[in-house]
């Protein structure tokens, strides 16, 4: 039996429940992208096959990782979690990605952990019992009392098959309520992931890792990173339109167009633990992004934000956004002359302003 909560614990749990719900609204009804900084996966062309020597319904693009089995290298992203309407998106989201054969994260946990009976809203295996599957924690709350306890209750709440540590101190930052303090998680990154049972993720939230932060969480043991660049949603610009006070919201909106981009981050991190998956999210909108990321050395691709609206309706329109982004990034393999994703990882991708070959450099 769960321990009953005090007074403090659930005003706290209140209002991370409600800072969720308004997280769902503001992404579905304003203009939160990144302001001044794009992807950059547009500086770059994948080289054109005239003549590909290959059948385009062979093309297999599927991979093992972790003991599941996908059908295509592509992540719904985490997203949400902790209210009931995020509960009804969640399983939207997991119904596609069973249809699909694809991996799904979730949204963070916290309010599963800290108001049990939300913890339902996470929970998806009923309908999606084969899909490679991400819990979710913030890594700031290794500071604030959470630990090796916490990280299994969050993949034991939805049978996950690893655990994301979602990197976000710019959201934090600029947040009403957020977490200031950020010394010391390395050790205790490092203390988590040689204890907890699953493979555990390192995910920023959309403005990038470095290869510096890269090669450090690696060291620390961590299992995969997921770079999730700048040039899609900026969650600083999501934070001001929860800001109140003009003179917080304007300091958030000051940082719209901050972080590294995408095709930027991907490169470096490769780069710099190339022994790892990577996983690229950070404006993916099409299945040309998620090849480009592929040859770039992404052994995931994500998308998280384009698929919300969808989701709040039904499965049915989640999967087709998605087989639309499937589609296109078969399409991208075959016109390159590639019928699985090992000859796509090895096809040559060029500089658009220079023509310049830039695979395999940073594979």
């Amino acid at each position: 039996m769960s321990p009953q909560l005090n007074e403090a614990q659930i005003n706290l749990s209140s209002v991370t429940e409600t800072r969720k719900s308004d997280h769902i609204k503001i992404v579905l009804q304003e203009d939160v992208g990144s302001k001044g900084v794009t992807t950059g996966f547009e500086r770059f062309f994948l080289e054109h096959t005239a003549l590909p020597e290959i059948d385009l319904d062979e093309v297999d693009l599927s991979l093992q990782l972790w003991g599941r089995k996908l059908q295509a290298p592509l992540l719904i992203s985490s997203m949400t979690g902790g209210t009931q309407q995020a509960h009804t998106i969640n399983l939207n989201l997991a119904e596609a990605a069973q249809a699909l054969g694809i991996a799904m994260g979730v949204g963070s946990q916290r309010a599963g952990i800290e108001q049990p009976n939300l913890g339902q809203t996470y929970k998806i295996r009923q309908v999606a019992p084969d899909i490679l599957l991400f819990a979710n924690l913030g890594a700031v709350q290794l500071n604030y009392g959470y630990g090796l306890e916490q990280a299994r209750r969050a993949v034991e709440m939805i049978e996950a098959d690893a655990l994301i540590l979602h990197l976000n101190p710019l959201q934090e930052a600029v947040q009403a309520e957020g977490d200031r303090n950020w010394k010391g998680l390395y050790q205790k990154i490092e203390t988590l992931a040689t204890q907890l049972e699953v493979p555990v993720i390192a995910k920023e939230v959309g403005n990038g890792i470095s290869g510096s932060v890269a090669r450090r969480l690696a060291d620390c043991g961590i299992a995969a990173i997921d770079i999730a660049g700048a040039g899609g949603t900026s969650w600083s610009e999501v934070e001001a339109y929860r800001q109140n006070e003009p003179r917080r919201r304007k300091i958030a909106h000051c940082f719209a167009g901050w972080g590294i981009p995408t095709a930027l981050s991907l490169m470096e991190v490769r780069q710099e633990v190339g022994e790892l998956p990577i996983f690229a999210s950070g404006g993916i909108r099409s299945g040309l992004d998620a090849a480009k990321a592929i040859v770039l050395g992404a052994t995931l691709v994500g998308s998280a934000a384009p698929l919300l609206e969808a989701a709040t309706y039904q499965s049915q329109a989640v999967y087709e956004k998605f087989a639309i982004l499937l589609e296109e990034l078969k399409i991208a393999a075959f016109c390159t002359g590639s019928s699985t994703l090992n000859e796509l990882q090895q096809t040559c991708l060029r500089r658009a302003d220079t023509w310049e070959i830039i695979t395999p450099k940073y594979r």
